[in-house]
């Protein structure tokens, strides 16, 4: 997931120009199945990724509230957070248009009735709601500006004691991401870690 040519089209693109090439992927995550239609432009279409997965298995869900899955891709974290707890309102968000019609199909196809899709550019689409919650597995290839944006932003969306939690590549962003966590909300700590991969955690104070 490191950063693409200039000349390339990376998954965290507005306006996918490349042709739709559909997937499906079946699986399973905490014990339970899921289905989810993916495309090309879209990140890791051909299976649920190693660091969305340990998210999803590691994920600290409020027992109630709103709950925000940004740079959502086809849905999988968001989906899954609404299916384990239905007394969440799940909202997810993506900047690619592609992303977003898929992840409205798959919460169709999960039967998830307590979660919606909106599109725009990180927080935009949510600037008027706050939540308890923030999951995220980060656009690595629109570059590391955006992942820091992320851990930046969302305190402005955010609840006293709610936590963002977000899965990093160790040897990408295991050393300066913590400390950027820290910068922003004083506190940081892995939730997770597994296969190249961590969960950071963090609590609005």
């Amino acid at each position: 997931m490191l950063r693409k040519k200039r000349n390339q089209e990376h998954y965290y693109t507005a306006q996918p120009n490349s042709d739709i090439k559909r997937g499906l992927i079946r699986t399973r995550l905490r014990g339970d199945h899921f289905e989810f239609m993916t495309a090309s432009s879209v990140f890791s279409k051909k299976r649920v990724d190693m660091g969305t997965r340990l998210l999803i298995e590691s994920m600290a869900l409020p027992s109630s509230g709103r709950v925000l899955d940004v740079g959502c891709g086809y849905g999988a974290v968001g989906i899954a957070a609404a299916h384990f707890n239905t007394s969440l309102q799940v909202v997810l968000t993506d900047v690619n248009m592609r992303a977003v019609r898929l992840t409205r199909e798959n919460i169709e196809r999960n039967k998830v009735s307590n979660a919606e899709v909106r599109c725009g550019f990180l927080y935009e689409p949510v600037e008027d709601l706050t939540f308890n919650c923030v999951l995220s597995n980060p656009p690595v290839s629109a570059g590391m500006d955006t992942v820091r944006a992320i851990i930046a932003e969302a305190p402005k969306i955010m609840r006293t004691k709610a936590s963002l939690q977000m899965v990093i590549r160790s040897k990408i962003g295991g050393k300066t991401l913590p400390a950027v966590f820290e910068g922003v909300f004083g506190n940081c700590q892995v939730l997770a870690r597994e296969g190249g991969y961590r969960v950071l955690i963090a609590e609005k104070q």
